[in-house]
């Protein structure tokens, strides 16, 4: 009989315990052994999230241009397209990535619009949900100093100010590192661990993991090349005007 009731206790304990494994690894995320606390699916589509985002992306262009215009009627086209791109980064460093800081340890739960996104974004690299270290601190750090330091950096662009080319040096070559450190360490961990954080479909890795952080690496890095450029012709300027001051 004391045989048969242990036996009655640790059936169900055993398949409790099974229940709970299941319930861990039921999710769409590599690798599939993951731990997500709290995981439940997204309640909205992928298209209604994804074109949210697009409309409001496209909000923050057109109310960024129509301020511009009325504060610097003059201001180059080009230089127009730098300052939206900077509030576009200011936006979505500080509020979207700065969620992300927030609210990393119990972000997959959460069925707020960020929250949705960030799950569908981590299906690409699921680091996002299992409150990896590195993605929080470059997430964290990317809020802080690069998303307000976007607004300002816009700001001294459309009333040409002369800071403007060493914050904007400042802002694009920290977008610009964070950015490779982030792809490099997912790579290493797939080249000498093994371990793969993007789902298998094609469109997840080169869309959302590479496509989507690559804009971070290109446009940073053409405004950081202009900046240099910029302020070594002014140096020169200086120095010249400075000699020519010497030899009279």
């Amino acid at each position: 009989m004391a045989g048969s009731g242990d036996s009655t206790i640790s059936l169900p304990l055993q398949a409790l315990m099974n229940n709970m494994t299941g319930y861990e690894a039921a999710h769409p995320y590599y690798p599939s052994d993951a731990t997500i606390v709290g995981y439940s699916a997204n309640e909205s589509t992928v298209l209604s999230l994804l074109g949210s985002f697009v409309a409001g992306c496209v909000a923050i262009f057109g109310l960024t241009y129509l301020a511009v215009k009325k504060v610097n009627p003059r201001l180059p086209t080009s230089e127009l397209l730098t300052v939206m791109w900077f509030v576009l980064c200011g936006c979505i460093h500080l509020f979207f990535e700065g969620y992300f800081a927030y609210n990393n340890a119990n972000l997959g739960g959460l069925q707020t619009f960020f929250g949705q996104l960030w799950k569908e974004y981590a299906l690409s690299d699921s680091r996002y949900l299992t409150q990896n270290t590195f993605v929080f601190c470059v997430e964290a750090m990317t809020a802080v100093l690069w998303g307000p330091l976007s607004f300002v950096v816009a700001v001294l662009i459309a009333i040409d100010h002369p800071l403007r080319h060493p914050l904007q040096a400042a802002v694009s070559l920290g977008q610009c590192y964070g950015d490779m450190l982030y792809y490099a360490t997912s790579m290493a961990d797939h080249y000498y661990l093994g371990i793969e954080y993007s789902r298998p479909e094609a469109y997840y890795f080169w869309g959302y993991y590479f496509g989507a952080n690559f804009f971070w690496i290109v446009i940073p890095g053409v405004l950081l090349y202009n900046s240099i450029r910029t302020s070594a012709d002014a140096i020169r300027q200086v120095q010249a005007s400075q000699d020519s001051k010497k030899t009279i």
